[in-house]
């Protein structure tokens, strides 16, 4: 949609608000305190008629214009998500409900297929791209009620962990424009902390949901592996790497989680998963060191201070490193990075050009080391190694867990840094941006539950998070933890907006309404 065209509905959808509710409007500060709330108290709003969906999915448009030409976080705004929030309305006049999310606004990750709506994966290739079907995730989300606001920029590929592309460029986190938001739902995080959504939809395969809400201040939800479809999201989630990848909610409340989650997720008949007994009494362990990389001595008192938190809850807690996360990073490389790039190599193949120069160093790389077949045997045999370690090692981490159903970690070595910034420096040591993620990478690796959630701030400000892990399918056993720790420590807190506010030209392009 065209600037002009995009003020001109705008400017449509204002005067009909208005005319609809005009006595409502004087009842909030929309702007502020109507994006700022939880999707579930929006949800309960628009059920209760207190507001219109109508008047909320506005409001998000108008903080949109406000903030997102300064964090680039939302790429593509959805053409007919009025027209869906006026028929939300109309269906509630007349005591119709579909869902749970009914009227409330989401934002989806840019590598997630919404139909009629562009999805570009950050890459030039896709840049056109308009899928005829959505996600089964989506899918579910809208069976719900929910109406998809937007998408949200990633990097390309969903690659390194700076949300940057050539196809919509830089987002920055807004505690600090200087900073990275993280990635690969590095604009999910973004858009969601500065109040441009409510809550969405990010992917996990290295700690992608995670690391994002640990440098925004958000919360985010890796579910265990298998329990959220992955179809229509790509890269795929194909071969070794269907062991680690996985789709999850993002929001700014553990509640808000909870409720996206009930509605993306499998059901597990077998599971008693859905039932959270008391957390009193149950044995935690957690560590500020994996054995490999060290950790800011600022996120070190958040893990504390979060430990400290559920032992006041009533938790028995114990501080151990659980078995087999020292090997989590390397295993990492071993099962999914030679399946990742070669998805890059297959997807740029005679396209080189179109990459960017950082993929294109990777296509590089990977021609040079793999070019043989001897070098592609060597990377077979390493792979089939790695899968057999890793069950042994996951078999190990599961029976200790038995007794010791939760872990509490780090999420990674640091909180958010510089754009650009190749390596970062704790302890003392200079460690690699990738290296430094080996906490949530970890978790990955084992196919396990993990929440996070804030837990504190650094002397400058910035947020920290810890991630909560849990057994198989116990996701509602981590997000009562988590819940503990963002009740006692303060949860999501507003970002200073101290950026331009100015209503400059959005960078978005879209498909047909």
């Amino acid at each position: 949609m065209s600037d002009k065209l995009l003020r001109f509905e705008r400017s449509r959808v204002y005067f009909e608000v208005v005319k609809l509710s005009s006595n409502k409007l004087r009842e909030f500060d929309l702007s502020y305190e109507l994006t700022r709330k939880s999707a579930s108290e929006l949800a309960q709003l628009i059920r209760s008629r207190a507001i219109s969906s109508v008047e909320v999915v506005t409001e998000y448009f108008e903080r949109i214009e406000k903030l997102n030409p300064s964090l680039n976080a939302v790429v593509t705004l959805a053409d007919g998500a009025i027209d869906h929030a006026r028929a939300a309305d109309i269906a509630l006049s007349k005591g119709e409900t579909t869902g749970p999310l009914h009227g409330v606004p989401l934002t989806v990750k840019d590598t997630i297929d919404t139909r009629r709506l562009r999805t570009t994966s950050g890459s030039r290739l896709r840049a056109h791209n308009i899928p005829g079907r959505d996600a089964s995730v989506v899918a579910r989300l809208k069976a719900a009620g929910a109406i998809i606001l937007g998408k949200t920029n990633v990097p390309e590929m969903a690659i390194p962990y700076e949300t940057d592309n050539p196809v919509f460029g830089r987002t920055n986190n807004p505690h600090d424009l200087k900073l990275t938001p993280g990635g690969s739902s590095g604009g999910e995080a973004a858009a969601i902390a500065a109040c441009l959504s409510p809550a969405g939809v990010g992917s996990d395969l290295s700690g992608s949901i995670r690391v994002p809400a640990h440098f925004c201040g958000i919360a985010g939800l890796k579910p265990t592996t298998g329990r959220v479809p992955m179809d229509g999201h790509s890269p795929e989630a194909i071969g070794a790497l269907s062991l680690g990848a996985c789709i999850g909610p993002m929001a700014r409340t553990v509640e808000d989680l909870e409720l996206l989650f009930d509605c993306m997720a499998d059901s597990i008949p077998s599971a008693t998963s859905d039932q959270v007994a008391d957390l009193r009494g149950l044995q935690l362990a957690y560590y500020t060191f994996d054995g490999v990389i060290a950790v800011t001595k600022e996120t070190k008192r958040a893990v504390e201070a979060a430990a400290r938190t559920l032992e006041e809850a009533g938790l028995k807690i114990k501080e151990e490193c659980p078995p087999g996360v020292t090997h989590g990073s390397r295993l990492w490389v071993e099962l999914f990075s030679y399946v990742a790039f070669q998805q890059l190599v297959q997807f740029y193949h005679g396209r080189r050009r179109e990459a960017s120069p950082q993929i294109s160093a990777l296509l590089r790389k990977m021609h040079v080391e793999t070019n043989e077949l001897k070098d592609k045997i060597d990377v077979a045999e390493t792979r089939a190694k790695a899968v057999i370690e890793r069950e042994h090692l996951r078999e190990q981490l599961l029976r200790w867990m038995k007794t010791t159903p939760l872990i509490l970690a780090p999420v990674g070595s640091t909180p958010a840094f510089e754009h650009g910034k190749q390596r970062v420096k704790v302890a003392g040591q200079s460690i690699s941006i990738f290296r430094s993620f080996g906490y949530s990478q970890a978790f990955n690796v084992f196919g396990l539950p993990s929440v996070v959630v804030p837990a504190g701030r650094t002397l400058g400000g910035l947020p920290i998070g810890v991630q909560i892990i849990g057994r198989p399918y116990e996701e509602r056993t981590v997000l009562a933890a988590a819940k503990l720790i963002e009740e006692a420590l303060g949860g999501w807190l507003i970002c200073p907006t101290n950026f331009s506010l100015s209503p400059l030209p959005l960078p978005l392009g879209e498909g047909p309404g």
